[in-house]
């Protein structure tokens, strides 16, 4: 089969096509899945640049995102059958392989039936960016339905209109919050009022934390999602209500002052999706498979939807990294396979 092989850490041009090996069932549970497309994601460049998880396993295929059809079941499997449209996040870290190839094997533990109403290409975008989203906001944030007992929430999402960001607008006003998030354009204040946001700050001319405590009539927002880092984790701090949620997909810097947090009293929680493939935690990844299936009916109900930039190519995954390394994105790059 064809594939995109990483053959050692550095610039996108060390993305390779190759032929390999085609992948056999391992596992009486495994099912082999015919990759329609591959979704693109930050953690793709960052491995590429920097070195998977598994240094000493190169080349390596990379893509956590992949959306396909069944080939082929193992002998227990009895989740899905031969022709069933999947999607899934799994692989690409540098032990299990990735998704940027023609085929690749899952245990069905770990996929979900592919929403009807998505193209293949929509549906490898979603997986990574929705399980982030989800987890940080309902798991991290304890965002419930409607209200709790402090009241309507109020929630900031910096970026977002990018991959993360723009399903987590959605998904916060499926809760019944209010949501006010950070854009660079008036393009993307368009795209993000479409989607539900109640309010689109744009940044680069105007304070968000000013704009974020106006907006809450004094008060600060009640969680606060970051998914860009550095110091706006810092910057944050005072925008948020005092024993407010702060969730970050980042690492803070290492000279970040916390005695804004402290004063204000906030919850400060990580999220990364990653982490039930990093630790190999078999019941943690089957819930986030049955987190897309519950996206799934979301999906093909009209209740949630992907917004895919642009579509690449399987040769041309080096491409995609350089325009996703370029800059700011709207949505999400997929690699059409």
């Amino acid at each position: 089969m064809k594939a995109i092989l990483m053959t050692a850490a550095g610039e996108p041009n060390v993305l390779q096509l190759a032929d390999i090996p085609t992948p056999t069932i391992q596992s009486p549970t495994d099912i082999l899945v015919q990759l329609k497309a591959a979704g693109i994601n930050p953690i793709d460049t960052k491995l590429r640049s920097r070195g998977t998880f598994q240094p000493d396993r190169l080349p390596s295929i990379l893509g956590c995102d992949g959306a396909g059809i069944v080939e082929a079941i193992g002998s227990e499997v009895t989740k899905f059958k031969v022709g069933d449209a999947v999607y899934f996040c799994n692989g690409g870290l540098g032990a299990h392989q990735g998704n940027y190839a023609e085929l690749t094997t899952i245990d069905e533990k770990f996929a979900a039936h592919k929403p009807e109403s998505l193209s293949f290409e929509e549906a490898a975008a979603a997986p990574l960016v929705l399980l982030t989203a989800w987890e940080a906001l309902y798991d991290r944030g304890n965002l419930q339905p409607n209200s709790d007992h402090r009241g309507e929430r109020t929630v900031l999402i910096h970026a977002g209109a990018g991959g993360v960001g723009h399903v987590a607008i959605q998904l916060a006003k499926l809760r019944g919050a209010k949501v006010c998030t950070t854009v660079g354009s008036e393009a993307k204040s368009r795209f993000v009022r479409d989607l539900g946001a109640d309010l689109a700050i744009a940044y680069k001319q105007t304070d968000f934390v000013e704009a974020a405590i106006a907006w809450t009539e004094g008060a600060g927002v009640s969680l606060a999602f970051d998914t860009v880092g550095g110091n706006l984790i810092e910057q944050t701090f005072p925008a948020v209500q005092v024993y407010g949620d702060l969730v970050t997909i980042l690492e803070p810097p290492t000279d970040i002052s916390w005695k804004v947090a402290r004063t204000r009293n906030l919850r400060f929680s990580f999220e990364l999706m990653l982490t039930p493939m990093l630790l190999g935690a078999v019941s943690l990844q089957v819930q986030q498979a049955h987190i897309l299936t519950e996206c799934a009916a979301l999906f093909d109900a009209g209740k949630l939807k992907i917004h895919v930039s642009e579509v690449f190519k399987l040769a041309d995954a080096a491409k995609a990294h350089q325009l996703l390394e370029s800059g700011s994105m709207t949505g999400k790059l997929v690699l059409s396979i």
